[in-house]
C-alpha cells in the first residue's frame, strides 16, 4: 500500500488506478475523460428522444438532422467518392505555383484545400478591441519538431505508417498515384521541419506578436500574390501582418517555390483527401483514423453510435452545448459556483494586498486587472448567427460538411473587418474543462465541469469542493498572472503594466518554478520545466488561493482538500500519448500536477505528517508560493 507521505497520486487512486481500464477508443481516461463518457451517454439518449420528439430549436432540429445523416451507414456505404474527386480534380488540374497563386481564395473559400501556408485571423494582442491577420507554417505530420529528431525512437515508423496508410485511403478513393503521392507530401513534410516553431517557441505566446507592415510583408514575399488573395477574402487591406512563425516567414520564398511545386500540390491532393474521409463509408472512416491510432497506441476506432455524435458535435457543438447547459446546468449549482468565483478574487485581491515581493504600484495594477475582469459560467446567452445558416440538404453528409466548412472560413475571415465579439464562447457548455482569454480578460466556466469529482452542491464538502472546482477557478484566474497572462492588461492589450524591478523577481520565481518540474522523470520520460511553467504557476496560485479560501470554512479539511486536489487528476495513458504529452502539452502529467504543487505548502506537512524522510519532502528553502 503507497503511503500518502510517499505519493500522494498513487495512495489517494489507488482503487481507482487498480480497478480502471482505458477505453478501447481512446489513448487515456481521467476524471476529465470519465466525465466526457457520461455526457455522450446524455446526449446520445438525447438524440435518440429527439427522434421521437423532434426538439423546438430550429438550430437543434437541424443538428438531429446531420445526426441521423452520419448514422445512415447504409447510404454511406453505398455512396461513391465523386465529391471527393471533385475537390481533388481542383488540386491536381493547377498548373504550377502561379496558377496556385491565382486561385488561392477560391481554393480556401470553395475547394476548403489546405494552402502550404497559414493565414488566420485572430484578436489583436496589442489592441484587444480589434482583430489582426496572423501568418504561420501549414503545421507539420509528426506531432512536433522533437519527432523529427535523428534519435527519436518513433519517426521513421510514424512517417513510415502515415505513407502506407495514405497511400491506402487514396487507393480506396480511387486516386491515381497514391503512393507517389503520398511519398512527396512526407518529402515537402520533412522541408517544413526547420522553419516550424518548436512547442516552447508556440507555448510563450506573447513572444510570438512579430508585426510587420503589410507593405514589407509583400515585398518579402515574391512567390504567392498576397496582396489579391488577402482583399479577396477579407475584402480590405490591412495595416499589417503578424508573423507567429518566424523562420517560415524568412524561408518561405524557398520552400514555397516552383522547384517545390511538385512536392507541394501532392501534399495538398493528400490533404484535401484526408480532410473529411471519416465521414465516407465505413471502411474508410476507420482507415482514417488509423495513424491517430497507431500514434497514440489507441486499440480500436470509435464506435458507429460515438462516431455519430462526434461528427455532429464537430459542427453544431454550440448548440449541443447550449441544449446540454439548459438541460443539465440547474441555477442553484450555477449560484453557488459564482460565490466561489467571488470567493477567489477577493481572496485574490486580499492576498496581492498583502504580497510581500512586490511593489504597490504593480500591486494596485493586478487589483485593477482583477476588478475588470468578466466571468461567464454555464452556457452562453446566445449562438452566434452562423449557426442559422447550417441547415441540412438532400446531398450526401460530406458535401453536407464541405458546405458547412464554406461557412465557417468565410465567417473567419469575416471577423477582421469587424470589433472583437466579448461575449462570445470558445467552448461548448458540454465541454469537461475551463479557460482564462487574456485578449478579453475573462474567465470561462462550461456547465460540464461543474460536476463530481470536481464539483457537488450536495454530495461533497467545501474543502473537496475548493479542492476541486475552487482550485480550477483559482487556477484560471492564475493564468492572468501567469509568464504569459501577466503580459496582457485590465483591457486584454499586451503591455507593459509591471515595474521593471517587480517583472524581473516575477522572471526569478518563473525560473523556481521551471526547476522544481524540469527533468523529474515520468514513465514516458522527463518533463520539460520550460513547456510547462504557464500551467504550473497557474497551479500553484490556484492551490494557494483555494487553500486560503477552504480554511475560511467551518468544515475545514486539509486531508479532504489535497486529497481532492489528487483525485480531479486521475489518470491513466498509453506510454505512446504519454510521450506525445510531453513533447506538446503545456500541462505537466497528471501524476505530477497532483504530487509536486502540495509539497509548496506547510498545510499538507500537517495534514498528513509527512517528515524529511519521506519521498513527498521538499526541504522548506525549495518551497514556492508565487501568488
Amino acid at each position: 500500500m503507497v503511503r500518502v507521505q510517499d505519493d500522494l497520486f498513487e495512495s489517494v487512486n489507488a482503487e481507482w488506478l487498480e480497478k480502471t481500464e482505458i477505453p478501447a477508443d481512446k489513448p487515456r481516461i481521467a476524471a476529465f475523460g470519465e466525465l466526457e463518457i457520461e455526457i455522450e451517454k446524455r446526449l446520445a439518449d438525447d438524440f435518440t428522444e429527439f427522434n421521437e420528439v423532434e426538439p423546438e430549436d430550429e438550430k437543434l432540429r437541424q443538428a438531429l438532422r446531420f445526426y441521423k445523416k452520419a448514422g445512415d451507414w447504409k447510404t454511406r456505404n453505398q455512396d461513391d467518392f465523386s465529391a471527393v474527386q471533385s475537390e481533388v480534380k481542383k488540386i491536381s488540374q493547377l498548373q504550377n505555383l502561379a496558377d496556385m497563386s491565382d486561385h488561392l481564395s477560391d481554393l480556401i473559400l470553395h475547394t476548403q484545400a489546405s494552402l502550404p501556408f497559414g493565414l488566420s485571423v485572430e484578436t489583436d494582442m496589442k489592441d484587444a478591441l480589434n482583430h489582426m491577420l496572423v501568418f504561420t507554417g501549414p503545421g507539420l505530420i509528426l506531432p512536433d519538431t522533437t519527432y523529427y529528431a535523428k534519435d527519436h525512437p518513433r519517426k521513421k515508423e510514424l512517417l513510415d505508417f502515415w505513407e502506407k496508410n495514405v497511400t491506402e485511403i487514396l487507393e480506396k478513393l480511387g486516386i491515381d498515384g497514391g503512393a507517389e503521392l503520398a511519398k512527396k507530401a512526407v518529402n515537402f513534410d520533412a522541408l517544413l521541419v526547420p522553419s516550424a516553431n518548436t512547442s516552447e517557441e508556440w507555448a510563450k505566446y506573447p513572444e510570438l506578436y512579430r508585426p510587420v507592415d503589410y507593405s514589407d510583408f509583400l515585398k518579402n514575399i515574391d512567390t504567392v500574390n498576397f496582396s489579391s488573395f488577402i482583399t479577396e477574402i477579407t475584402t480590405k487591406s490591412p495595416e499589417k501582418v503578424v508573423i507567429f512563425e518566424q523562420r517560415f516567414y524568412d524561408s518561405f520564398n524557398s520552400l514555397i517555390s516552383e522547384d517545390n511545386w511538385d512536392l507541394i500540390q501532392a501534399w495538398m491532393i493528400v490533404k484535401v483527401a484526408l480532410r473529411h474521409v471519416s465521414l465516407l463509408s465505413e471502411d474508410l472512416r476507420v482507415l482514417g483514423g488509423a495513424y491517430q491510432r497507431f500514434l497514440s497506441n489507441i486499440a480500436e476506432a470509435r464506435s458507429q453510435v460515438k462516431h455519430q455524435l462526434d461528427v455532429t458535435e464537430s459542427y453544431f457543438a454550440q448548440v449541443i452545448g447550449l441544449h446540454y447547459g439548459k438541460k443539465y446546468f440547474g441555477e442553484a449549482a450555477k449560484a453557488d459556483v459564482i460565490r466561489m468565483i467571488d470567493v477567489m478574487v477577493s481572496i485574490y485581491k486580499e492576498r496581492l494586498d498583502k504580497n510581500t515581493w512586490l511593489s504597490r504600484a504593480t500591486i494596485d495594477q493586478a487589483i485593477e486587472k482583477l476588478d475588470a475582469m468578466t466571468v461567464m459560467v454555464g452556457y452562453p446567452e446566445k449562438l452566434p448567427d452562423f449557426y442559422d445558416q447550417l441547415i441540412v440538404g438532400e446531398s450526401s453528409l460530406y458535401e453536407d460538411a464541405v458546405k458547412f466548412d464554406q461557412i465557417f472560413t468565410k465567417r473567419h475571415y469575416e471577423k477582421f473587418e469587424e470589433k472583437v465579439d466579448k461575449t462570445e464562447w470558445f467552448m461548448p457548455a458540454h465541454q469537461v474543462n475551463a479557460y482564462n482569454e487574456p485578449s478579453s480578460n475573462q474567465i470561462v466556466f462550461p456547465a460540464a465541469i461543474m460536476q463530481p469529482p470536481f464539483y457537488s452542491f450536495e454530495n461533497q464538502t467545501s474543502s473537496q469542493n475548493f479542492g476541486g472546482i475552487g482550485a480550477v477557478i483559482a487556477h484560471e484566474i492564475s493564468h492572468s498572472f501567469d509568464n504569459n497572462g501577466a503580459q496582457f492588461d485590465k483591457f486584454g492589450n499586451l503591455g507593459k503594466w509591471w515595474t521593471d524591478e517587480d517583472f524581473a523577481a516575477f522572471e526569478e520565481k518563473q525560473k523556481e518554478m521551471i526547476a522544481q518540474f524540469d527533468g523529474v522523470e515520468t514513465e514516458a520520460g522527463k518533463a520539460n520545466g520550460r513547456l510547462i511553467v504557464s500551467e504550473n504557476i497557474a497551479d500553484n496560485g490556484g492551490m494557494s488561493a483555494a487553500l486560503y479560501a477552504a480554511e475560511k470554512e467551518d468544515d475545514f479539511s486539509a486531508k479532504e482538500f489535497f486529497s481532492q486536489w489528487a483525485t480531479v487528476w486521475r489518470i491513466k495513458s498509453s506510454l505512446e500519448f504519454q510521450q506525445m504529452m510531453l513533447s506538446i502539452d503545456v500541462h505537466a502529467p497528471g501524476k505530477l500536477r497532483a504530487n509536486i504543487p502540495p509539497t509548496n505548502f506547510e498545510e499538507f506537512y500537517t495534514a498528513f505528517d509527512v517528515q524529511e524522510s519521506d519521498k513527498m519532502y521538499r526541504n522548506p528553502e525549495k518551497r514556492l508560493i508565487i501568488w
